[in-house]
């Protein structure tokens, strides 16, 4: 327990407010904040809460095309969206640049020797890809944490879990031919939700075949079968491949309340998921983790998700956080459909991983 846990936070990361009416909000993070403190979170010996710097043009042209990272600062400087769903101000490239520095700082603290363990606060934009941004991400936080990671400490292989309710087609794009960063993806099956793709059979190209590895959950699907999820793949994946650091993105758009998603998990779930990760980053890679938990549309719900998420991290053995009214119960086919998928899975990946055969 007396382990150090470094905490990425800047009262302007609240500019990223995508405005009125959109699911997308500033102040998710102002009450994530209230809801840590009231907790106790903030105030445990084990936590280091810093303010990042900006992220520079050269950490995200590590990722992104130079010609999409001009064509957001254009857009910012003439208060112009990228799209229908993403708007783009001044305001807002300042708070993204703040968030993506935000991860950059949570690298260094776990490489620099200053913490074990890393949460960067609001982070997981993983819809942007190398020329393209989109579904409220501009930057990909991910990515550019992985590739400073890469060029500053010679870091070798990453493994990226991402359990958000939608699928990472940023993250995946960008690290679908390389070997090197295993990404693993629970999320809703993408052909009831955006963006549409992510799909089993998805499982890279060339050098990288195999270092993709999608797991499409049914509608209805709780806490049970999830964990059953991502303990039959991600668990023996993350010991066979024996990442360096993990690399974990998702906030509380699984939680069956949540607007954009119809996945079930509870705040117990979340707790339960990100025991998980801490537990298998201690197996694999001498605990280093960065939890990088942003989304989430239910203001209510948020921030005991990402309090669940955080605490599991930190390694609190239990929460007395209750959800608001009990979950409904998972439809009787989830389970069936979820080890049909991981049979499935199974077979498409056993030429790449012996775990699996």
């Amino acid at each position: 327990m007396s382990e150090k846990v470094f905490m990425t936070f800047h009262e302007k990361f609240k500019q990223y407010d995508l405005g009125e009416g959109h699911p997308f909000r500033g102040d998710r993070f102002v009450n994530v904040m209230k809801f840590f403190e009231e907790q106790g979170l903030l105030s445990l010996p084990q936590i280091i809460l810093v303010e990042p710097e900006p992220a520079l043009r050269e950490d995200l042209l590590r990722v992104h095309e130079e010609g999409y990272v001009d064509l957001i600062f254009r857009l910012a400087e003439e208060n112009k969206p990228y799209d229908v769903e993403t708007p783009v101000s001044k305001e807002i490239l300042e708070a993204a640049l703040l968030i993506v520095g935000g991860a950059i700082k949570c690298g260094e603290s776990v490489y620099g020797g200053k913490a074990k363990r890393a949460i960067s606060l609001g982070g997981g934009y993983h819809h942007a890809g190398r020329s393209y941004g989109g579904g409220f991400c501009i930057f990909n936080d991910v990515a550019v944490l992985v590739e400073y990671l890469r060029a500053r400490y010679s870091v070798k292989r990453f493994l990226i879990l991402d359990y958000d309710v939608h699928f990472g087609n940023g993250t995946s794009d960008i690290y679908y031919r390389d070997p090197t960063v295993l990404y693993v993806s629970l999320h809703q099956d993408p052909r009831t939700i955006y963006p549409g793709t992510g799909f089993a059979w998805q499982i890279g190209e060339g050098k990288g075949e195999g270092y993709n590895v999608n797991v499409p959950l049914p509608p209805g699907t709780s806490d049970n079968t999830y964990l059953y999820a991502l303990n039959e793949i991600f668990v023996p994946l993350a010991e066979e491949f024996k990442p360096e650091i993990i690399i974990a993105n998702g906030g509380s758009d699984p939680h069956f309340a949540d607007m954009l998603g119809n996945l079930r998990l509870t705040v117990k779930g979340f707790f339960s998921l990100s025991h998980v990760i801490r537990k298998t980053a201690d197996k694999v890679c001498d605990g280093k983790l960065v939890l990088m938990p942003g989304s989430g549309y239910n203001p209510t719900i948020l921030p005991p998700c990402w309090y669940a998420l955080a605490a599991g991290v930190v390694g609190l053995e239990d929460i007395n956080i209750k959800d608001p009214y009990p979950p409904p119960e998972e439809p009787p086919h989830c389970r069936k459909v979820v080890e049909g998928t991981i049979n499935e899975l199974k077979r498409l990946l056993k030429k790449k991983w012996a775990c699996f055969r």
